[in-house]
């Protein structure tokens, strides 16, 4: 495995939890502030600009093939801040369960399309992939109270709200979700095990399901030794899985076979996100959450874009 430091520069600070990210083509940067409820803009001038407020604890999010923005709400957080770093400590007071929210980005405009599945509460979206069949697979995280733990889930949904199911559970505190180049792989990123999951994609809303003692119906492709974290995940066009990874806060990134590649070690523990953009899609936007920074980064090879 290869060390090494990400090197790039701050383009936005002063956010509030930021997470999210989703390069547009304009050279403008999405993203979202879980603990402010906000989507915003960050323009090429890095100016910031508000464009959809949205309550709850606004998560993952990306663009749909109607060029809407599409926003995992995880219903909210309570806060913690020590010397100006701030992390997730439970549901917030007014928490009454998550949804998938869809954002016009030119006028603001949100619509909610899910909240539940087959009568069940969504309890906390986290993160969201697109598929080419018109429809989008998202993890649930679940939920974490003082004293119990709301199992998290893969589900599959239509842009156009007319449908939803749940295609993986029980799954501990899902977060990142990814297809490879081909569509054929899901990859799931659990928060509090540090393993990456992956999953053959057999039609649109069906994968595989690995038997027992498979956890979650996922085959392994690699677990991080210690106590580390993973949050969310962007695949690059070569079929890496560049994985957000918290407390010894970075990217670390996996080949499909499973081999730990590199770790791309961050100035803070709360890493949360990754995605790429800019001319050659060779920029990595990177989340750090705990101080509220969006850092811009070369990267060594091309990305998928969100």
């Amino acid at each position: 495995m290869q060390s090494l430091k990400l090197q790039g520069e701050i383009i936005a600070s002063g956010l509030q939890f930021p997470e999210g990210p989703v390069a547009l083509t304009d050279g403008s940067v999405l993203v979202v502030e879980i603990a402010g409820g906000r989507l915003l803009r960050v323009s090429p001038d890095r100016r910031v600009s508000v464009v959809a407020k949205l309550g709850g604890g606004p998560n993952g999010a990306a663009l749909g093939p109607d060029g809407q923005c599409y926003i995992c709400n995880n219903g909210g957080f309570s806060w913690r801040t020590d010397d100006g770093f701030t992390r997730p400590t439970g549901p917030s007071e007014d928490y009454a369960g998550g949804s998938i929210q869809r954002v016009d980005v030119e006028t603001g405009a949100v619509t909610t399309l899910y909240t539940h599945c087959d009568g069940v509460p969504l309890h906390g979206p986290n993160d969201i992939v697109f598929d080419t069949q018109g429809g989008f697979w998202f993890t649930d995280f679940g939920k974490t109270f003082e004293d119990r733990i709301l199992r998290g889930a893969v589900y599959y949904a239509r842009i156009d709200g007319s449908a939803i199911r749940r295609v993986a559970h029980p799954v501990l505190t899902p977060n990142g979700i990814g297809l490879s180049p081909d569509g054929q792989t899901l990859y799931v990123s659990e928060t509090e095990t540090s393993r990456l999951w992956s999953y053959a994609v057999e039609a649109p809303g069906v994968l595989t399901q690995e038997p027992w003692p498979s956890p979650c119906g996922g085959r392994l492709v690699h677990g991080l030794p210690g106590y580390q974290r993973f949050d969310s995940l962007a695949v690059e066009q070569g079929g890496n899985i560049c994985v957000a990874t918290l407390v010894r806060g970075g990217i670390s990134v996996f080949s499909p076979a499973g081999q730990w590649l590199e770790f791309h070690e961050a100035p803070e523990g709360y890493c949360t996100n990754i995605c790429f953009g800019g001319a050659d899609l060779r920029t990595a936007y990177i989340t750090l959450s705990g101080y509220g920074q969006l850092l811009a980064v070369p990267w060594p090879r091309a990305g998928l874009a969100l």
